[in-house]
């Protein structure tokens, strides 16, 4: 036998070793808030056992799962598969953890990378030390198995190892996602969106909204929550646009990837000729930049974006969901804006969404007091580092202000 077909019988046998190893173990991390909703969407997705933790899901099944959760996960923020936890009490204790594992196995000497690490009441004094050791341990184990060491490029690498250290264990997770999954390719300009996608996500699954049902976004700045609801409805997988870091790695298998892709290509359903999706703005501009991020990912037909101050809106269907992410905070510093923005909000929900259930999206925890409606729930999520709450309301025709029973009437005292 050839040099070459030794080599193309090695990588063969490598690639099957994996994928006959059918216990994997993955964790998905999602905004916090947002593990139960991730736990069930990654159970029909395949995997097997979720369990929520905070911040995100642990799950098992083959490898090729992740593929289909990078490829169809819409709340989850990546998938990192689970390579080994120890026990550490120092710095070098953590260099013999990573030096220990066959790197050589997961990825080539030819891939750039980067290292990261989070840590919770860990007793190190420097994470910066340790990401250095766990850097170092990475190349030497590369140099002692004959090989160049990999290149370290922290803007766009190849590979991504993930550290995370609690009070006494090192966990280490290679990154199957690469760009976080929030990222799903519609963004013109790389611009940051106020609302993360897979977020959006989240919310219109928190709110219950199905594609039967209408949606109306009346403040939907870049268009984020419409276009989370579009793809849903479009069955359009959110990462069919973009590319993956397991793609990198030893393991990747392009013919299966192709034909988990084309799956999802046949799934996906063109737009009705009246479209159910609501959104608009007061901003012309945004609007419109809206509607480009729509049709960047053949989305823009299930959509009915309009321009219009939310002050003046009638409902565009006798019930649906409303859902919106107002103004709070860091997007609006004028006070005097918002005092008048959120009794306004309540006013057009009373007078014209009779039927519909209401969910707003913020941080500001005056806001059923300033809206003047009582949540039925409130529902705690984060949106970064912002705390927020989802708050339900379902409207229904007159006041939705308590009506306190009268006093009875009781008998004059009798006169002495």
């Amino acid at each position: 036998m050839g040099e070459l077909s030794k080599t193309a019988a090695y990588w063969v046998l490598r690639v099957l070793s994996f994928f006959f190893c059918m216990n994997e173990t993955f964790f998905a991390p999602c905004p916090r808030g947002l593990e139960n909703a991730l736990a069930t969407e990654l159970g029909l997705l395949g995997a097997v056992a979720p369990k929520t933790s905070s911040g995100g899901v642990h799950f098992h099944g083959e490898l090729s799962l992740a593929y289909r959760v990078n490829l169809e996960s819409r709340l989850a923020s990546r998938v990192l598969w689970h390579i080994t936890r120890q026990p550490y009490r120092n710095e070098h204790d953590i260099y013999t953890i990573a030096y220990d594992i066959d790197w050589t196995r997961y990825f080539t000497a030819e891939r750039t990378l980067r290292i990261d690490l989070a840590a919770t009441h860990s007793p190190l004094t420097s994470l910066t030390y340790a990401t250095l050791r766990i850097k170092d341990a990475v190349c030497d184990r590369f140099r002692a198995e004959g090989l160049e060491r990999p290149f370290i490029d922290k803007q766009s690498p190849d590979v991504r190892v993930y550290a995370y250290l609690s009070e006494d264990e090192a966990t280490i997770y290679l990154d199957t996602s690469g760009e976080a999954l929030f990222k799903r390719g519609y963004r013109l300009h790389n611009e940051e969106a106020p609302l993360r996608e897979n977020l959006a996500a989240g919310l219109l699954t928190l709110a219950g909204w199905t594609p039967d049902v209408p949606l109306f976004d009346p403040m939907c700045g870049g268009g984020t929550i419409a276009i989370e609801a579009a793809l849903i409805a479009a069955r359009q997988a959110p990462g069919l646009k973009r590319s993956f870091s397991f793609q990198k790695l030893n393991w990747f298998d392009g013919p299966t990837w192709q034909r988990l892709k084309q799956r999802a290509r046949d799934a996906v359903r063109t737009a009705p000729e009246s479209p159910m999706i609501f959104a608009g703005d007061i901003s012309e501009s945004a609007v419109e930049h809206a509607i480009a991020c729509a049709a960047h990912i053949n989305v823009a037909d299930w959509i009915n974006f309009s321009v219009a101050d939310v002050r003046h809106r009638e409902a565009p269907a006798p019930a649906g969901v409303w859902l919106t992410n107002p103004p709070y905070g860091v997007r609006l510093e004028d006070s005097d804006i918002l005092a008048a923005l959120y009794p306004a909000l309540g006013t057009t929900l009373k007078k014209h969404f009779a039927g519909w259930h209401a969910w707003i999206f913020s941080s500001d925890s005056l806001l059923p007091k300033l809206i003047g409606l009582k949540p039925e729930r409130r529902i705690p999520l984060f949106n970064g580092a912002l705390d927020c709450r989802l708050y339900g309301f379902k409207m229904v025709k007159g006041s939705m202000r308590r009506i306190k029973p009268p006093r009875p009437k009781l008998p004059a005292p009798a006169l002495p």
